[in-house]
């Protein structure tokens, strides 16, 4: 993954907080110039359809420098150019976004459904899995929904890349026959027999993900 979207993969930003911030309007994108290391670089942030990318540019010979991008491989002047880099973004995520609980548009549009109807929020409770949310039962204190996020391919050995699912308790019929469709695999570390994992990148329609998440939260409420 990118610089950009590991600073922002869980931030909404504002367009209007960005032009605050100093971002000129393009046709269809935002854009910043900053100059660092002691003014002898530049970095060209572009912001489109709220996705981040940035460019920095050698101002000397006016050619893009792309040594800090070497997964922490390069020394001390690529470190320091990537600290730098880093030092903006951050700022710019800090004063033109929102803080989003998860990653991907659905999962959040998943938490805000939970939050409005059975008034959980999220509990994230694993230092070395830090975006992975359970939502209880208030009453029983049982699951019945875990969102993470992980590679795909342990979905799919085929496929790869970073998406978030949901993990959520049904019956074990209504399991068998999901598992036909797309956006639907046999459940992620947990019991495949009566959990289920949904892909959260729109496969699956809300109306039907909210109706699942009624079925799940209702095996909660059992004692």
């Amino acid at each position: 993954m990118s610089i950009e979207y590991d600073i922002f993969k869980k931030s909404k930003l504002n367009n209007n907080k960005l032009l605050d911030y100093g971002f000129k309007k393009e046709k269809d994108y935002y854009i910043i110039t900053k100059d660092i290391m002691n003014n002898c670089m530049k970095v060209e942030i572009k912001v489109k359809d709220e996705e981040v990318s940035s460019k920095v540019i050698d101002k000397d010979f006016n050619e893009e420098y792309t040594g800090f991008r070497n997964d922490n491989k390069g020394g001390t002047f690529s470190n320091k150019v990537k600290e730098e880099l880093e030092e903006i973004l951050i700022d710019i995520r800090e004063k033109c976004s929102k803080k989003e609980s998860f990653i991907f548009d659905q999962s959040n549009r998943l938490e805000k459904y939970i939050k409005e109807k059975y008034k959980d929020i999220p509990s994230f409770e694993w230092e070395t899995s830090p975006n992975f949310g359970v939502f209880r039962n208030k009453d029983t204190k049982k699951w019945y929904a875990l969102v993470m996020n992980i590679d795909k391919s342990k979905l799919n050995k085929d496929e790869s890349g970073e998406v978030e699912i949901v993990n959520i308790k049904l019956d074990e019929n209504e399991i068998v026959d999901l598992l036909k469709k797309d956006g639907f695999y046999p459940a992620w570390h947990m019991n495949k027999k009566y959990w289920i994992s949904i892909l959260l990148n729109d496969t699956i329609d809300d109306k039907v993900l909210f109706e699942l998440i009624d079925e799940s939260y209702n095996y909660s409420k059992k004692k």
